[in-house]
């Protein structure tokens, strides 16, 4: 953590010390001093403040006395009785030893005197001491303490409530982890150990709670092989709930300080965890992960060697073979000379919220959230304001998928230590909400439960949004859906016919429910077909829209695998217009997807097309809804020799 080290102006005392010259003559006052200040520099410092309180009695001139009793006090935690001496000891002369006036202002904002903190750097600037680096430090103490004016003057909605008895305990609960679906929450519990080798020691550990229909249940403690008889902490979780990283420290097998580990879920039960390796770890500190929706991006902190100062937040991607790449430095927009932690990435993949000591703020630590734009620039942290901000250290922050409720851990109730607490995050602070898609996976024939991939993909440039996979075990998924944009979903798994949805929310920014729905999956057998939910024609028209390429190029893809097998693509309309007309359009539309297929590989001897009009429906056509069901491509398997 930084701050203003004393060592510097303790210094300064040495060497008057050494010179035998102070701001007293009387020699009973100097040989107090003298013994005060060798108490103090072994930390003896009830013997100090005894000895330097007499020295002051002798002489209350005397001013390097009250300066490093000011620093006794600050030592031990006694800020107010810090304060009280360097304005007795400034007093005296204020330019016998002006950087005590940054002292006292890095006091008043511990304690969130910020006024007065704004007067000691003003006065600090008034002397005009020619210390570049000091001055540098002043100007920045009084940036700092207008922002903590105005900030206090302007306070966002912050209503924190408690997660209740079943979450929090008279022990430290902190560092909260949730899944998109607000189902699973995931903590580190600061718990004692009262076995015979370790009594009366604590350790971390995590314990884990699942919300039902009275809110959430009783915490568990994870259990082996989560955790062990060491401390892990800090965790982070996939969106899906199935995948955790988190933090490991000076044990068998880290090869750093600090290490990420990982496990993943199948079914009810965590692997054992294992250490991610490089590059993702180093021989420095990895700290304090966090993942991505999907699993597939990773930040984190570290003090890694091509930092900007001491703790930087890192991020490091997953390829096309699942490994982990380089990390690389978020830059100067996030990461400072002090230290950035706690990073959480939301659902969106674009709102990052940490922690920093350097960045203007109320006091040590921070909150901030930092939005990433079109070009892959994050922009100037947000300062997420008084009172989520106080004069104390925030850390750790995250926020559900919709965006609109945040938690953190805080020790606002000292009686019972860090609890965890829920607030409504302000609108300014929230990040694009996320929907998500829930359900299960499995063979439409045996209902056996499948190991499916699901890949989202923006329609408006193919960029793959999200990808994951459902559950080995149960064949349950969760894919988070940002709002705001055109969608096509594909999920697939080896021998079955792949399955698409369209998920059209450009414009929509809020949906009251996410999307539930069970994927059946079809095996490669004769006769079997699937509706091509991402294949696009403008009205009365057999164009294919631009859009319609990233569905088309998974039949491709799926034809190039399954080699041996004949489709059939069909077009189907509404029953508006007469029948010859929407015969002819069908048939077109169905010979436009086989003519984009033949431009891209595929024989022809391998594809049929046949328009069928409207005598084929799926729904009824008596609504928009059913009409629009009823207008569809699909593909049917017409010859297999699998």
């Amino acid at each position: 953590m930084v701050r203003y080290v004393l060592l510097i102006s303790i210094l300064s005392f040495q060497i008057v010390a050494a010179q035998k010259t102070y701001k007293t003559e009387s020699r009973k006052a100097i040989s107090l001093y003298e013994e005060g200040l060798a108490y103090y520099r072994i930390k003896e410092y009830a013997g100090a403040e005894e000895k330097l309180k007499f020295a002051i009695r002798m002489d209350d001139k005397f001013q390097d006395a009250y300066l490093v009793l000011a620093e006794v006090y600050w030592e031990q935690g006694k800020y107010e009785n810090a304060i009280e001496q360097y304005n007795k000891g400034l007093l005296i002369d204020p330019s016998y030893y002006p950087r005590g006036y940054l002292n006292k202002g890095k006091l008043e904002v511990k304690i969130a005197r910020y006024t007065e903190a704004k007067n000691s750097y003003l006065r600090y600037l008034e002397l005009d001491t020619n210390e570049s680096k000091y001055t540098e430090r002043a100007k920045r103490g009084l940036e700092q303490t207008v922002f903590a004016i105005h900030a206090m003057n302007n306070p966002v909605d912050f209503e924190p409530v408690t997660l209740g008895p079943n979450i929090n305990t008279a022990e430290d609960e902190y560092w909260p982890s949730l899944s998109a679906d607000e189902k699973t929450l995931i903590i580190t519990r600061l718990v004692h150990v009262y076995d015979i080798v370790k009594e009366g020691k604590v350790q971390e550990d995590f314990f884990i709670s699942e919300y039902g229909p009275e809110g959430w249940e009783p915490m568990k403690d994870a259990g082996f092989p989560l955790n062990t008889d060491d401390n892990e902490g800090a965790q982070s979780i996939s969106a899906n709930g199935q995948l955790m990283v988190y933090t490991v420290c000076n044990r068998k097998g880290v090869i750093g300080r600090c290490d990420i580990y990982y496990s993943t879920r199948e079914g009810m039960e965590w692997t054992f965890p294992k250490n991610m390796g490089e590059p993702v770890n180093s021989v420095a500190k990895e700290t304090q992960p966090s993942l991505s929706a999907d699993g597939r991006i990773i930040y984190f902190a570290s003090n890694r060697p091509g930092g900007k100062g001491g703790l930087d937040i890192w991020m490091s991607s997953r390829d096309s073979d699942d490994k982990w790449q380089p990390p690389v430095n978020l830059g100067d927009s996030i990461n400072t000379p002090g230290d950035e932690m706690s990073p959480f990435i939301h659902h969106d993949n674009s709102s990052l919220y940490f922690s920093s000591n350097y960045h203007i703020g109320m006091g040590d630590f921070d909150l901030f959230v930092s939005r990433l734009d079109s070009n892959g620039n994050w922009s100037k942290p947000k300062n997420l304001g008084y009172p989520i901000n106080t004069n104390r250290d925030e850390i750790g922050l995250i926020v559900n998928a919709r965006g609109n409720t945040a938690y953190y851990a805080s020790d606002i109730h000292s009686a019972t230590g860090k609890d965890i607490y829920r607030f409504d995050l302000y609108e300014g602070a929230r990040p694009a909400e996320v929907s998500y898609m829930k359900g299960r996976v499995f063979d439409e024939k045996t209902r056996e439960r499948l190991k499916a991939r699901f890949e989202l993909f923006d329609l408006k440039n193919g960029k793959l949004i999200n990808q994951s996979y459902s559950d080995p075990v149960t064949g349950e998924f969760l894919l988070c859906i940002p709002t705001n944009k055109n969608y096509m979903l594909n999920v697939e798994h080896r021998g079955y016919l792949f399955h698409s949805e369209n998920f059209a929310l450009e414009g929509i920014y809020h949906l009251e429910k996410p999307f539930m729905k069970d994927v059946p999956l079809k095996p490669i057998l004769l006769g079997e077909k699937s509706v091509l939910k991402n294949v696009f024609f403008a009205t009365d028209s057999y164009s294919l829209k631009p859009e319609s390429k990233y569905e088309l190029d998974k039949i491709i893809h799926f034809l190039k695998f399954n080699s041996e097998i004949i489709i059939e693509i069909s077009g189907h309309t509404d029953n508006t217009g007469t029948r010859e007309y929407n015969l002819t359009l069908s048939e077109k539309r169905a010979k436009s997807v086989v003519d984009y297929l033949v431009n891209h590989g595929i024989s022809e001897d391998r594809l049929h097309y046949k328009g069928y009009g409207f005598d084929q429906p799926v729904d009824g056509n008596e609504t928009e809804e059913g009409r629009a069901n009823n207008r569809r491509t699909e593909f049917k398997i017409v010859k297999t020799n699998q």
